[in-house]
Parts: structure tokens; C-alpha cells; sequence
């Protein structure tokens, strides 16, 4: 389990970036595989989850995570609809004693707390969505429920830059967009770069004023820590687990 250094200072949130340890899950999905779509047994799953909504000291019915599509999508989670299947990759909500929940295997987790307005928030981050701007999405989602904001950011474990190798295509895609995305890569050999995504992101979160720490974990280097979509293709394993992380207002 890991955390933010920021975020552990303040009262009124409970939040963790899970590792792969401690679950009931087996095989290549061992252990704390959190990943509903995952081919992973069920049963295993949902004990995963029940050790996580204990943890995090909610009810595994509060446990609110997303169907996730590597979207741009925000949604403001209410009491109309934190029941129902929730389709994006950032949630927002000001409702307390729920655990909002996102789950990666080398995208990055953001955690999101709005200290002046009591605003929690999650962001799935890969290089998807956040190259279609989920994170300017999600603030302004935030800044659209209250003004005045003093928001705290953690950008969790996730593929870094030496392990996250990229071709051609990729690389012009983002020079399409803004030649400035150049820093983000660096040459490997003649035809593959390696992407920073971590830096991506976080360099989004500061555009905004948002005071951001940051878990530095390699996704695809730590195999005892966790779940990596990227390790498992090269290992040519048939599928991959998920780890979660949460945050929850009280």
C-alpha cells in the first residue's frame, strides 16, 4: 500500500494506491487482483474487493469504480446515480462515506482533493485520455461545482519512462498536437522512443495550479508490487490483473 505524502496530512480523506499484495486472487493475477474485467474468478475479485472496502473502512456497496474506456469522460458521482454502472475515467463527487475507486496496470491513478470546497476525485490517465485531456476535464468539473479552489493532487505508480517504449506513429501523433510534447520523449534506437508519461500528466495537473506529489513507482519494473498490461505482453501471459486505488471523504 502506498501514499501520498500530501494527502495523508489531511483530516477528512482516507486514500490508497493498493499494490498486487494481500489478496485472495491466483495464478497471474495473484493476488489483489481488483480488475472486474479481468478473466480472474469472480469469487476472487469480489474478496479483493471486500479486503479494500474494509481497508479503506466503507462498505463494499460504497465502493464506486467505473467502467473504463481511456475517455475523456467525467462524471459527478450523487445519490441518483452512485448506484448505477458509472462509464468514464474520472469520477467527482462531494458525497461522503463513498469510496471512489480507479483501476490500473501501467496507466496512471490520480488522486484529487479540493481542500476549500470538499470535492474528492479519481482520474484513469493513460496516454489515451489524457492525451484528449481527462485531466483538464476533470478540474473543470470541479471548478463548475465551486469556485475558489485549493486542490491537492497525487499522481500514483505507473510505467515509467525507460520501460515505456513507443513507435513512430505515436510519436508524431503528440508532435501533431503541440511540437512543446517533444520533451515527453527520448530517443531509444532508430525506430522506437521512450514516452514519459508520468511527466505528461503531471505537467498537466500544474497548468492548473494544483499542488501535485507523486508516488514514484515503476508499474512495469516492480513485479512484486504490481500489475503491468505491458510486462504481461512481453511475458505473453493471456491476461493481466489491476490494481486499485482509492480515496474516500468522511
Amino acid at each position: 500500500m502506498f501514499y501520498s505524502n500530501n494527502l495523508k496530512k489531511l483530516k477528512k480523506i482516507k486514500h490508497c494506491f493498493f499494490s498486487k499484495r494481500n489478496g485472495f486472487s491466483k495464478g497471474i493475477y495473484k493476488s489483489l487482483n481488483c480488475g472486474k474485467g479481468s478473466n480472474d474468478s469472480k469469487i476472487d475479485v469480489d474478496k479483493n474487493l471486500s479486503f479494500v472496502a474494509k481497508k479503506m473502512g466503507v462498505k463494499k456497496n460504497k465502493l464506486i469504480l467505473m467502467h473504463q474506456t481511456h475517455s475523456n469522460k467525467v462524471v459527478e458521482v450523487k445519490r441518483n446515480n452512485y448506484k448505477k454502472k458509472i462509464k468514464a475515467d474520472a469520477m467527482v463527487t462531494k458525497m461522503k462515506g463513498i469510496s471512489l475507486g480507479v483501476l490500473t496496470a501501467d496507466c496512471v491513478p490520480i488522486i484529487l482533493y479540493d481542500v476549500n470546497n470538499e470535492i474528492i476525485g479519481c482520474i484513469h490517465a493513460g496516454w489515451k485520455g489524457a492525451y484528449s485531456e481527462i485531466i483538464r476535464n476533470t478540474i473543470d468539473k470541479i471548478k463548475k461545482m465551486n469556485s475558489n479552489n485549493r486542490i491537492y493532487a497525487c499522481v500514483g505508480p505507473c510505467i515509467d519512462k525507460k520501460n515505456y517504449e513507443v513507435d513512430s506513429t505515436f510519436f508524431k501523433k503528440f508532435i501533431k498536437k503541440s511540437k512543446k510534447n517533444r520533451k515527453y520523449f527520448s530517443q531509444q534506437n532508430k525506430r522506437k522512443k521512450l514516452f514519459n508519461l508520468r511527466k505528461f500528466v503531471t505537467d498537466k495537473l500544474l497548468k492548473y495550479e494544483i499542488k501535485v506529489d507523486q508516488v514514484k513507482r515503476d508499474t512495469f519494473a516492480q513485479k512484486s508490487n504490481f500489475f503491468s498490461y505491458r510486462r504481461s505482453r512481453k511475458l505473453e501471459e493471456k491476461d493481466y490483473g489491476r490494481c486499485i486505488s482509492l480515496v474516500c471523504m468522511f
